[in-house]
C-alpha cells in the first residue's frame, strides 16, 4: 500500500486561536483530549500558553514564535491567546483527528452516549457563519466547566473517570480509525521498509519515482476546537 499524503502521514493546519473571553478571564480555545494522535504547536506569531492535564497533574507551557511544542495522547490541552496567537499544528496520523480522534472535557452528563456528546459539539456546516460561531463558542464555555472540575478535583478518580468515557465514546469508530491508520501511517512506514530493503539489494529504481507536490488550504477560517483553522486536502 502507497502512502500520497503529506511525509510520515502528518496532517498540518494553520490556526489563529479565539480570543474569545472565558468566565475566568482568559481568552482561548476548548480544552479537549486525543486518544490516539500526538500533537505538535509551531508558533508563528502572536503570545499565549498552552494548559496541559495529565495523570502527572496540571503545567502552564508559555507560547512565542519560535515555541515548538508538543503532547502525546491522553493530555487534555487549553490554548490561551494573550496576543494573537497563531500557530501551525502537526498532527499524528492524517486524517484521524477529523474522524473523531477528540473528545471534549464536557461534564459527565455530556459524555454518556455518542448521541448526546454529538448533541452538544457538533457544528452543523448548513448554518450561517454567526450560528457556527455562537455553537463553537457554547461548546467551549460548556467544556471549560467540566475542564476545571477535573482541574481542580483532589483525587486522581475524575480524570480517570473521564478517560474511561472518552473510551467508551470512540469505540464504536475503531475499525475505522484503524483502516485510516492502515492507509496512512502504517503504510507510510512500510513504504519507507520497502525503500531500505530495496537499497541494500542495490534496487535504486525508486529514486526515479520522484515526485514534487504542492497544495493551498482546502478550506480557510473553519471552526476548530481551539480557533480559526485553514485545511490541507492532503491531510484529511
Amino acid at each position: 500500500m502507497e502512502f500520497t499524503g503529506l511525509p510520515g502521514a502528518v496532517a498540518v493546519s494553520h490556526l489563529s486561536v479565539y480570543d474569545w473571553p472565558a468566565a475566568d478571564g482568559v481568552c482561548g480555545g476548548t480544552p479537549h483530549m486525543h486518544l490516539t494522535c500526538s500533537e505538535a504547536y509551531v508558533v508563528t506569531g502572536g503570545s499565549g500558553a498552552v494548559q496541559t492535564l495529565t495523570t502527572s497533574g496540571y503545567e502552564v507551557t508559555p507560547l512565542v514564535p519560535g515555541t515548538v511544542a508538543w503532547f502525546t495522547p491522553g493530555t487534555i490541552h487549553r490554548l490561551v491567546n494573550e496576543d494573537d496567537l497563531r500557530i501551525t499544528v502537526l498532527m499524528q496520523n492524517n486524517g484521524l483527528p477529523e474522524a473523531g480522534d477528540a473528545v471534549l472535557t464536557l461534564p459527565p452528563e455530556y459524555l454518556t452516549d455518542p448521541e448526546t456528546y454529538a448533541a452538544a459539539t457538533a457544528i452543523p456546516a448548513d448554518v450561517p457563519e454567526k450560528e457556527q460561531e455562537r455553537i463553537a463558542r457554547a461548546r467551549r464555555d460548556l467544556a471549560l466547566q467540566g475542564y476545571r472540575a477535573l482541574r481542580d478535583a483532589d483525587s486522581p478518580e475524575p480524570l480517570a473517570a473521564f478517560h474511561r468515557a472518552a473510551a467508551a465514546l470512540v469505540r464504536p469508530r475503531l475499525a475505522d480509525w484503524r483502516a485510516r491508520w492502515q492507509r496512512g501511517a502504517q503504510a507510510a512506514a512500510a513504504a519507507t521498509g520497502d525503500q531500505l530493503d530495496r537499497l541494500d539489494r542495490g534496487d535504486l529504481s525508486h529514486l526515479s519515482d520522484a515526485v514534487v507536490k504542492s497544495e493551498q488550504p482546502a478550506a480557510y477560517g473553519k471552526f476548530g476546537m481551539c480557533g480559526r483553522l485553514d485545511v490541507y486536502k492532503g491531510t484529511s
